[in-house]
């Protein structure tokens, strides 16, 4: 079987392997799920090298499974290690592109402010497997800090440039559904549509420190089809069509 063919390669070295991750994938085996984006990735390495035996691959950080995007995968443990400080510390510049929905004629400030940074304190109910906005008291609250640009509205939806401050399970699509705009697709947290496999949360860029040569390094995904097609006028007038 050719693996090569089912995965979209961002970036490739001898330390390092970057993939678009497709919407309806985990991102890593021990998330539960017995397909998923490293054990393909690690077949492909097999592959592609020749390699017997089981192949090393780092998981360094996940993206939730309706999720698109850059996934970023060490290839050594060396890397692996100085890849996760990274992440840990906070210091990987993370963009992403979503597109959420806002009520005919209801004017929040995700829908009037082109600018601007969500601070919440977030808590993760396992009961129910999802996450909250609470009270900074609530034992096992966690502040999140997430940065948006507005880039376009048009009629119901809205297209967002996100940077999170912080790498908090569900942030983006809680800080955004707590104040009426849930992601496009996120069924999970208020929103009224479907979006394929998926939902309009798209992890755009990823900008790190090559853990090896020490250099900066910018990943950058393209959007998935499905976005093109059901979103032609926002990115039309976000100037990315």
């Amino acid at each position: 079987m050719q693996f090569a063919g089912l995965l979209e390669i961002v970036y490739e070295d001898n330390h390092l392997i970057a993939v678009n991750k497709p919407a309806g994938w985990s991102s890593a085996h021990f998330d539960g799920e017995n397909d998923s984006l490293d054990q393909l990735v690690k077949l492909h390495l097999k592959e592609k090298y020749g390699k017997p035996g089981n192949v090393f691959l780092g998981v360094v950080h996940r993206l939730d499974k309706p999720v698109t995007g850059v996934l970023l995968f060490a290839r050594t443990s060396k890397a692996a290690a100085r890849l996760s400080e990274q992440f840990r510390e906070n210091t990987i510049v993370k963009k992403y592109w979503a597109v959420a929905e806002v009520e005919t004629g209801q004017k929040t400030s995700l829908s009037t402010e082109l600018v601007g940074t969500l601070e919440d304190w977030l808590f993760h109910d396992d009961a129910k497997k999802l996450v909250r906005v609470v009270e900074k008291e609530i034992p096992g609250a966690k502040l999140s800090r997430l940065h948006y640009f507005q880039k376009a509205l048009y009629q119901e939806k809205i297209f967002f440039e996100l940077e999170p401050q912080s790498g908090r399970k569900h942030q983006l699509r809680v800080q955004l559904a707590s104040r009426g705009s849930p992601i496009i697709g996120d069924r999970k947290y208020g929103s009224r549509f479907t979006f394929g496999d998926g939902i309009a949360l798209h992890a755009r860029e990823l900008t790190f420190i090559h853990p090896i040569r020490h250099e900066p390094i910018t990943l950058r995904a393209e959007l998935p089809k499905i976005w093109r097609s059901s979103f032609a006028h926002l990115l039309q007038e976000a100037k990315l069509l």
